[in-house]
């Protein structure tokens, strides 16, 4: 589930590029957070 809010985030992201500047900060707001997301995912799946 976490994978594909991430996938859904970039996605996003991508299209607020592509469409305007004014949502900017938003969107790399969440491009942040969908990368922080597949970090942790990553680091939780090597603990186990």
């Amino acid at each position: 589930m976490l994978e594909t809010l991430a996938v859904i985030l970039v996605i996003l992201w991508v299209l607020g590029l592509v469409s305007s500047y004014t949502m900017g900060g938003l969107i790399h707001l969440l491009l942040v957070i969908a990368i922080v997301v597949i970090l942790v995912r990553v680091i939780q799946g090597r603990r186990v």
